[in-house]
């Protein structure tokens, strides 16, 4: 995605890979730091009144707790039965081992966090400035003249493709982001920005995102509201809009060329958070738009284009 600014910037301007890398990503910093500084205050608030919160949540769901704890009660007298103790065989409970205080803890999510993200923000760096010499050099030690300008030709359809459907996501996710705020606005949900861009965030992740969206907007409904109709209010609201975007704007905006099976979208993202967590999840849904472009422009990639499409193709291959 970050590779077409960077060769527009080189082709158009002559400015140099590495200068355009770096120019690119402090730009994309900022905005981040922006909207971080933007949403801090929201944040705060919602976290300064999180006990009262969970003094809220716990008083709601009291009547289901206490039916779960009868079930457990029930169950564990229904195992006992029969049970005989033998106090000398016990095993002695092992030591438990001494608690790691908050702010070290703290201090270890940190310096996670910053290695993480200084690693990534270095290797695009380095991905971003070597660009197509770097691929053209990688691809050329490893296939034939002829092989490597297909290979160059895939990637480059690959990097315009899923660019383009992503830069598309992203501007249809900020108009999702923007119009849940103005509905949570008019529904009276407190800091209603705040769940805006958590909503417009989370869509970048295919069924799951607006799923997660829908149960936190109707949890904290749950506990901002005493009725019910403001409650089915904010989901319902919220619905409709996700409904209009999924099936109406985005095969608009988007098409349907680069649609996926939902089973194999769940099941990568399932597999994804598994063994990477976040990062997974993050990198599954360009991982298989990328897989059915390669599909799209391989001699052989029929099967694989009809196992990852949603029904038959609807594009034939387009083989060069």
């Amino acid at each position: 995605m970050l590779s077409g600014p960077v060769e527009m910037l080189h082709g158009r301007l002559h400015v140099p890979r590495s200068a355009s890398a770096a120019l690119l990503l402090l730009i994309i910093l900022g905005i981040m730091a922006g909207v971080s500084n933007m949403l801090y205050e929201p944040a705060q608030q919602w976290f300064a009144a999180a006990p009262h919160t969970v003094k809220i949540i716990g008083k709601k769901i009291r009547p289901l707790a206490e039916f779960m704890n009868r079930v457990d009660a029930l169950r564990n007298s229904a195992g006992n039965i029969g049970a005989s103790e033998h106090p000398q065989s016990r095993a002695q409970a092992p030591a438990s081992a001494p608690e790691e205080s908050a702010p070290a803890m703290l201090l270890d999510a940190t310096r996670g966090v910053a290695l993480s993200t200084l690693t990534v923000f270095i290797l695009t760096l380095f991905l971003l400035a070597g660009g197509p010499p770097m691929l053209a050099r990688m691809t050329s030690a490893l296939v034939s003249d002829l092989e490597s300008a297909h290979v160059l030709s895939v990637i480059e359809h690959v990097r315009r493709e899923v660019g383009r459907f992503y830069v598309t996501t992203a501007l249809i996710n900020v108009a999702l982001g923007l119009a849940t705020g103005c509905l949570m606005m008019a529904c009276g949900m407190p800091n209603p920005f705040l769940w805006g861009t958590i909503a417009g965030l989370l869509n970048f992740i295919p069924y799951a995102g607006s799923t997660a969206t829908l149960i936190l907007l109707t949890l904290v409904a749950l506990v901002s509201f005493d009725g019910l109709a403001r409650v089915v209010a904010v989901a319902g609201s919220f619905l409709v809009v996700v409904v209009i975007e999924g099936q109406v704007i985005q095969p608009l905006l988007v098409g349907r060329r680069l649609e996926l099976n939902p089973l194999l979208v769940f099941l990568a993202l399932w597999f994804g958070g598994l063994f990477w967590g976040i990062a997974g999840i993050v990198l599954a849904p360009p991982t298989l738009v990328a897989l059915k472009v390669i599909a799209q422009r391989s001699h052989r990639g029929k099967p694989l284009l009809d196992f990852l499409s949603p029904a038959a193709p609807l594009v034939p291959p387009l083989i060069e």
